[in-house]
């Protein structure tokens, strides 16, 4: 079977977890074309995987910018103009309100047009998508024009702040199955979808490769944070408490790997707080470099103010490591507190100070957590068992009669 992978940039640092899921899903015997609306900057590109990845990926926007290409990708759908009428109704009726709103779902569907004829071109079967966003509303477009089923999987939590504008009730309905990430991103599918659509909500969680984890040489007073250097990351509640609990224990260091557009005020801050020499700005690593760090760290912390299932608590328990992490979204279906880490309120440094001292203090707890968060994740977290569970949908074939199955014939 043949299927194609959409989202916005691919590959890149901060979704590997996308380019484990295509490469699981290869070696389950399908065949994957990578599509990428835009090309993926160089500082995404920090291991020969991702670069490899992105020789090979269809990038959207050039075929967009370049006239020969577009001029062939109309002219495809010249036989099947009804459905480019009825697509391009569909992008209109579901638009953003305003001119700008109309502008870039017009966009989207000029879009749609280069990426459906690829498609065609190659044989695809079916279309899948990640991050519901605009990428998505590409794949729904292309979708319409080709008569090529869709998927997607939904993350959140920042698509449930604008359900409406960007119509997750239209992608859900006609989706022939969404992969939510977990229980809470399922629930919030329900609330913004109608009832009819339930039974497609299917949860496929994003997985790891446990084998690639092993722990290494600790020494009890290492804290690293992974993730993008923004502003619903709460790393300045992180580095408060960070300042709070050094007061006690001032041999504890902190890495952020990662990037992001609040690195400078982050790096001001910990100046402003004696922190300069206590914590590292490692920019964006490669799997195999976030690994080391995780082996040589004693805990994860992620003091977030909104997440999904963050894929980088998946890998620090899969190293055998404890995460400190606020209690939002479905983190607290990953982490267990007391059990495989600590759960605190987000925005609260206090109570991060504290959770951080108490297992810096344990090194008993801290590794009965981490043996307790390694044996969840190869139970529930793999990226191969995930990935051979939405092979499975793949290969279901829509919940249709094949009558009413859309032509999918290049």
């Amino acid at each position: 079977m043949k299927i194609a992978y959409l989202t916005g940039e691919y590959p890149r640092a901060t979704d590997t977890f996308i380019q484990r899921e295509v490469a699981a899903l290869r070696a389950e015997g399908l065949e994957v074309l990578t599509c990428s609306i835009r090309r993926t900057s160089d500082e995404h590109l920090v291991g020969d995987e991702q670069r490899q990845e992105a020789a090979r990926t269809f990038h959207v926007l050039p075929g967009v910018a370049n006239p020969l290409t577009m001029a062939r990708a109309e002219l495809a759908m010249l036989p099947r103009f009804g459905r480019y009428l009825r697509a391009l109704a569909l992008a209109w009726r579901t638009a953003p309100k305003g001119i700008k709103g109309r502008l870039y779902n017009l966009i989207y569907f000029t879009e749609a047009v280069v990426l459906a004829h690829h498609l065609r071109r190659n044989g695809v079967q079916h279309l899948h998508n990640h991050i519901a966003k605009s990428s998505c509303t590409v794949a729904m477009l292309a979708s319409e024009l080709s008569g090529i089923p869709y998927s997607f999987t939904l993350h959140g939590p920042d698509i449930f702040f604008a359900p409406e504008h960007w119509r997750l009730d239209e992608k859900i309905a006609r989706a022939r199955f969404v992969a939510c990430i977990s229980e809470f991103c399922r629930s919030q599918a329900m609330f913004f979808s109608a009832q009819d659509h339930w039974g497609k909500l299917k949860i496929i969680h994003c997985g790891v490769e446990p084998e690639r984890y092993a722990p290494g040489e600790r020494q009890g007073k290492r804290l690293l944070f992974v993730g993008r250097l923004a502003a619903v990351k709460g790393v300045p509640v992180l580095l408060e408490a960070l300042a709070k609990a050094r007061e006690v224990r001032p041999d504890l260091t902190l890495t952020l790997v990662g990037d992001g557009p609040d690195r400078a005020a982050l790096e001001a801050q910990a100046a402003t707080m004696n922190l300069a020499g206590a914590v590292t700005f490692a920019g964006y690593k490669s799997q195999s470099e976030v690994a080391d760090l995780l082996a040589s760290h004693d805990a994860l912390v992620l003091p977030s103010f909104a997440e999904g299932v963050p894929v980088v608590l998946m890998e620090a328990m899969a190293a055998r490591i404890p995460a400190i992490a606020t209690a939002v979204g479905g983190v607290s279906e990953l982490v267990e507190d007391g059990k495989t880490g600590c759960l605190v309120a987000p925005g609260d440094a206090g109570a991060l100070s504290r959770a951080i001292l108490s297992l810096m203090n344990a090194p008993e707890t801290r590794e009965a957590m981490g043996s307790a968060g390694r044996a969840k994740v190869e139970a529930h977290f793999t990226a191969r068992t995930e990935a051979a569970r939405l092979a499975r949908l793949f290969r279901s074939g829509p919940d249709l009669p094949p009558e009413k199955r859309p032509e999918v014939t290049p």
